[in-house]
């Protein structure tokens, strides 16, 4: 594989935890009006020390806001990143539907494969959802 493709992957899986955090953070508060960390120790079955990290982090990167023992609140731009990855998750689902992958088995693989399809594919997904399969004998 060239390094490119590498490097690539290595990105990707560094933004995953993030987006998975935001949008969990995004739907709790959605639900409940408000996320505390034990919502998210709940949601992801991790430690109380691997969402403080966690946490950490995303308001480092500038995603999420909170003080000790108060909620998380997301920033405009956590806001942005939910509001993305949820998208991206909602096509990549449909596409899989599309496929005939069963509703189940198409939101659990499109979980993992949300975060590494490219926006050229995306959008290809996207396009077929929207306007059918290309004719096999079009004309380029």
């Amino acid at each position: 594989m060239p390094p490119k493709t590498h490097q690539r992957t290595r990105s990707d899986h560094a933004s995953e935890v993030a987006e998975d955090y935001v949008e969990a953070i995004a739907d709790a508060i959605a639900q409940r009006g408000v996320c505390r960390a034990v919502d998210l120790v709940s949601h992801f079955a991790v430690t109380h020390a691997t969402v403080n990290n966690t946490v950490a982090r995303l308001q480092r990167d500038g995603l999420v806001t909170t003080l000790p023992y108060q909620p998380i609140e997301l920033t405009a731009t956590g806001k942005r990143l939910a509001a993305q990855s949820r998208k991206r998750h909602a096509i990549v689902q449909s596409f899989l539907e599309r496929l005939g992958v069963s509703a189940q088995t198409a939101a659990i693989d499109s979980e993992g494969m949300e975060h590494h399809v490219s926006k050229e594919t995306l959008n290809a997904m996207k396009r077929v959802l929207e306007q059918g399969w290309p004719s096999d004998g079009e004309s380029t």
